[in-house]
């Protein structure tokens, strides 16, 4: 079985790294397996992509379709053309997509155009807010999906309820939690650890992207201003993402704790998360982290498209009203947060899991 695997964004990249290994683990013992890693250039920059390739050892893209920037919709059509053009040149057996980026759903399009299966890692995930183009992707790619890799029994029920066969639903875990927990051993203090004079458990850190908290000045102003001051003079450290950057430099307010950095790598990330007091974030993918980290997490959102990390988790949705911040932090502050579980199968055999699946499925 020849297989595409599709890359894209900063999210991708570690959640297809496990997958790899997992496959060339398997050529070592004689799999007929083969698989193509293509990358789409939808984040193309090294900070948010090539870096992430060399720290959780993936190899250099097989194709990159360099879409570079553009609107989502300029994105989408971009790589569909130039996907498809690859695949009437070398056909693959099925097109392996993970996630919910605007990657995942404009390859599935194009690979089902011609008849090709598709295979999601994290198929069925859904947070019900139509707003956020990540749940466009999710239902879009669903729809072309024809093996589902699920990351919890939520995201199996969903599927189920929407139609799809048992048969075609696979619960393996997280491949995400994979590289976390390979990787575990390798996090990084980042460079200013000690610039900043941090101590574990004694500073927060923030991550923030999504338009409805980061476009317009006075929602970001309002939110920071929240987060800061519910930190009672503890260090908040907040790796900007590029568009918020751009919104942050026309906040006419600043904070004598706010530490703005650069978009960080993997290793140092995760440890800065590690050592946190408390993460406040709008990532998904953060909220996961921070709970097989045991890390209290805030989440800046109304809906969740990874339930599981509040049932089990660390997790906590707050809103998006920036006073309902400060309560949620005292009680951080004042050690009353929730205890968190890791949720099933996230033991760090997702990806095995699912090449063992990739087998048969060759097989059959």
């Amino acid at each position: 079985m020849k297989i595409d695997i599709i890359a894209g964004a900063r999210p991708n990249f570690m959640k297809i790294a496990p997958i790899i290994k997992a496959i060339r683990e398997q050529q070592s013992k004689g799999s007929a397996l083969e698989f193509r890693l293509v990358h789409t250039g939808q984040h193309y920059d090294k900070a948010m992509s090539g870096r992430f390739f060399e720290e959780v050892s993936i190899p250099e893209p097989d194709i990159n379709l360099e879409v570079g920037s553009g609107t989502q919709a300029e994105q989408t059509g971009s790589i569909m053309v130039r996907y498809e053009r690859v695949l009437l040149d070398q056909r693959c057996d099925l097109c392996l997509v993970v996630g919910d980026v605007t990657s995942t759903m404009a390859c599935s399009i194009a690979a089902k155009k011609l008849n090709i299966k598709v295979a999601h890692v994290e198929g069925g995930i859904r947070s019900f807010d139509i707003t956020l183009p990540e749940e466009v992707n999710r239902l879009v790619t669903d729809v072309l999906t024809d093996y589902f890799f699920t990351t919890s029994e939520v995201a199996n029920q969903n599927l189920l309820k929407a139609g799809v066969s048992a048969n075609a639903i696979f619960f393996v875990g997280n491949t995400m939690i994979d590289t976390l927990l390979a990787n575990r051993a390798r996090l990084a203090p980042p460079a200013f650890w000690n610039d900043l004079n941090l101590v574990a458990n004694n500073f927060f850190v923030v991550t923030l992207h999504r338009p409805s908290n980061v476009d317009s000045v006075d929602k970001l102003t309002s939110l920071l201003s929240e987060i800061t001051g519910g930190a009672a003079g503890l260090p908040v450290v907040f790796p900007v993402h590029p568009r918020t950057r751009k919104t942050l430099q026309g906040a006419s307010t600043s904070w004598p704790n706010l530490h703005t950095v650069d978009p960080m790598g993997y290793l140092e990330f995760n440890y800065l998360v590690s050592k946190a007091k408390g993460v406040i974030t709008d990532s998904g993918g953060v909220t996961e982290e921070a709970t097989v980290l045991d890390i209290p997490c805030l989440t800046l959102r109304n809906s969740t498209e990874r339930p599981e990390t509040v049932t089990t988790g660390t997790n906590e949705l707050i809103g998006t009203d920036p006073k309902r911040i400060r309560p949620a932090m005292d009680k951080v502050m004042g050690g009353q947060w929730k205890k968190g579980a890791i949720p099933e199968k996230w033991d760090g055999r997702a990806a095995i899991r699912i090449v063992e699946i990739l087998e048969k499925l060759s097989v059959n």
